[in-house]
């Protein structure tokens, strides 16, 4: 069983790092200027620019 890997607003941050928005499709469409934010494990995801999307850790 693997670690969560797409996160819906108000689920809480499984580890310290940054997180990027990603949409339903998002690898055949992309999302310009993509919301990236900060957070620490425990911290609770905001809300997303529209329903349809998730959070996703942000690996550079």
């Amino acid at each position: 069983m693997g670690e969560q890997s797409e996160f819906e607003p108000g689920d809480r941050a499984p580890n310290d790092g940054e997180y990027i928005e990603i949409g339903e499709a998002s690898f055949h469409t992309g999302i310009q200027n993509p919301k990236r934010i900060t957070l620490s494990r425990g911290d609770r995801f905001p809300e997303t620019s529209n329903h349809r999307r998730k959070w996703k850790k942000f690996n550079q």
